[in-house]
C-alpha cells in the first residue's frame, strides 16, 4: 500500500462567508459542518477575498456572500487559479453587487466585469420570497442525477448571464422583481444551478440558500420579525450541497 493510499492527501479549502442582509453565522456554521464530514478537508474562513495568498494556495473554494466584491487583484488571482484547475462552489448571493439609490430602488452596477465573467452571472433582482418549483435541466449529470423536481420557498434570482453555462437546475418565473432597478428581467426560465468552465477549472453556482435572522437587516431595520431558512429547511438542499462539495474534491491535484 502506498503512502497516498494509507494517508490520503489533505484538501485545503477556503470558505468565504460574509456580507449583508443574511444570517452569515448560520450559513457559515452549516457549511463548516458539511466540510467537517471529511477529515481530509482543512478549511480557512474569511469574510472577503483579500487574502490573496490563501486564494492562490487553496485546492477548493466555497463562497456564500452578499454584496462582497473582490478587488481587481483578487479577481486576477481567482482567474489564474481557475485556469490552472481550481474548483469553486459559489452559493446564493455570491454574484451580487448592490447599491441603494436615492429613489429607494436597488441597483446592480456593472462594476466588476471580470468577477461576473468568472462566476458566470450577475444578480439583477428577485420577486418577494415565495414558493417556486425547481426542475432538473440535465438529468444525466452526476451532480443532479436522481434529484426529483422540488418546491422551495426562497429568493428566485433574475440574473444577467455571462458566457457558456451548463445549466443543471432551473425554474420558470413570470413575476417581476420588487424594489430593483432592473425588475423587468423576469419572464422565462432562469438557472438555479449551473457549471461554467474556465481552462482546467470550473465554477459551480447554486442560487438557493437565502437565510436571515432577527438582527440581519441592521442598520436598515433593528428587528426582522421572522427567522428565514428557506431552502436550508429542505433535505434536497443539503443533498445538493454535499454533491457540490464532492465535486470540489474531485479536482485534479495541482
Amino acid at each position: 500500500m502506498s503512502a497516498t493510499e494509507a494517508h490520503p492527501p489533505r484538501i485545503d479549502c477556503v470558505l468565504i462567508c460574509g456580507g449583508v442582509w443574511h444570517d452569515m453565522d448560520f450559513a457559515r456554521l452549516e457549511l463548516l459542518k458539511l466540510l467537517a464530514e471529511d477529515q481530509r478537508v482543512r478549511t480557512r474562513v474569511f469574510e472577503d477575498y483579500e487574502n490573496l495568498e490563501a486564494l492562490a494556495e487553496a485546492d477548493v473554494l466555497i463562497t456564500y456572500t452578499c454584496d462582497v466584491t473582490p478587488s481587481l487583484a483578487a479577481q486576477e488571482v481567482l482567474r489564474d487559479w481557475l485556469a490552472k484547475g481550481g474548483r469553486w462552489y459559489a452559493l446564493h448571493g455570491t454574484n451580487s453587487v448592490l447599491r441603494l439609490l436615492e429613489n429607494g430602488l436597488w441597483d446592480a452596477p456593472r462594476w466588476a466585469p471580470l468577477f461576473m465573467d468568472l462566476v458566470g452571472s450577475q444578480f439583477l433582482s428577485h420577486p418577494p420570497i415565495a414558493p417556486y418549483r425547481v426542475t432538473v435541466a440535465d438529468p444525466g449529470h452526476p451532480l443532479v442525477a436522481g434529484v426529483e423536481p422540488f418546491e422551495t420557498n426562497d429568493e428566485l434570482y433574475h440574473m444577467e448571464r455571462h458566457g457558456d453555462l451548463h445549466v443543471l437546475l432551473e425554474t420558470v418565473c413570470t413575476e417581476p422583481g420588487t424594489g430593483f432597478v432592473e425588475a423587468e428581467q423576469a419572464p422565462g426560465t432562469h438557472p438555479v444551478c449551473y457549471i461554467k468552465q474556465h481552462g482546467q477549472g470550473a465554477v459551480l453556482y447554486l442560487t438557493l440558500g437565502h437565510c436571515r435572522g432577527h438582527y440581519d437587516l441592521q442598520p436598515m431595520a433593528d428587528w426582522w420579525p421572522t427567522v428565514d431558512r428557506c431552502a436550508w429547511d429542505l433535505p434536497v438542499f443539503y443533498d445538493l450541497l454535499r454533491r457540490g462539495i464532492g465535486w470540489l474534491k474531485e479536482r485534479e491535484p495541482a
